[in-house]
């Protein structure tokens, strides 16, 4: 399938590394430009190269805190300035630390906001002036934004708030012609997984091979998914292969997630 990803502009947030390098990487190998962040210069520096040689793709690396108020304004405006525009961006974090709701202190929702909810709305106001008619946003949350995962307290409620936005601007911005979507990703196996099956290991007492075993069995395809099969997705989203498709909730989750609605 053409994914009609030729040249196009994709900036990728939080991208050195997991999901978002994933994305960065599958849109490049399409064939279009990306710009990628990170808060760590090294770590974006050397993805970028990477995901350059990979591909032959122009990948352009740069220093971004998405929780610090301002950064993700300025590196999409300094983006879109360079290039002229923008026409896919990917709204992306870091996701924040586990957890009970009791066992959480007030700074911990604070800062856990700034990285999930606020960022996410940042990106989308930053990023609206450069999108252009057939252009796209992605935000990507977790199982978590559809059934509710107790020791996930702070992940559960921020990212019900992202996927919530997705649906608003999906409606407030159709006539535009600028498409908005939401991807979660089921068990993907990327670092950030393997800490959440470590911090239930040590929750339980069990060695997280065990934990990952007993996930596994309760997946209807029996696996983890691998983070190129959620980039996949996430590069047809943004492509003009998905022209029809915004308001959308994709999950790539090997079927975990049971919920109808």
């Amino acid at each position: 399938m053409d994914l009609h990803l030729d040249g196009k502009r994709i900036l990728v947030a939080a991208a050195s590394s997991g999901l978002g390098r994933a994305i960065a990487h599958r849109v490049a190998a399409e064939g279009a430009r990306v710009a990628v962040c990170s808060r760590s210069e090294e770590r974006i520096r050397l993805a970028a190269e990477q995901i350059a040689a990979d591909t032959g793709a122009e990948v352009a690396p740069s220093v971004c805190d998405v929780s610090e108020p301002g950064a993700l304004t300025a590196w999409i405006d300094g983006v879109a300035a360079h290039w002229g525009g923008v026409d896919g961006f990917v709204a992306n974090a870091g996701g924040p630390p586990p957890g009970r709701f009791g066992d959480l202190a007030p700074e911990q929702w604070d800062t856990a906001y700034r990285l999930t909810l606020r960022s996410a709305l940042e990106s989308a106001r930053a990023v609206r002036p450069h999108l252009g008619r057939g252009s796209a946003l992605l935000f990507m949350t977790s199982v978590s934004a559809r059934q509710p995962v107790g020791t996930l307290a702070l992940s559960t409620i921020y990212r019900a708030g992202v996927a919530a936005l997705a649906k608003t601007l999906a409606d407030e911005w159709a006539p535009d012609g600028i498409r908005v979507n939401h991807l979660i990703p089921g068990r993907i196996a990327t670092d950030r997984l393997a800490e959440l099956d470590e911090d239930a290991a040590r929750r339980r007492g069990v060695p997280a091979a065990e934990i990952r075993t007993e996930i596994e069995r309760s997946i209807p395809l029996g696996r983890y998914g691998e983070p190129d099969e959620y980039a996949a997705a996430a590069a047809f989203l943004l492509s003009g292969a998905a022209a029809y498709v915004t308001g959308a909730t994709l999950a790539v989750d090997g079927g975990l997630i049971r919920s109808l609605t």
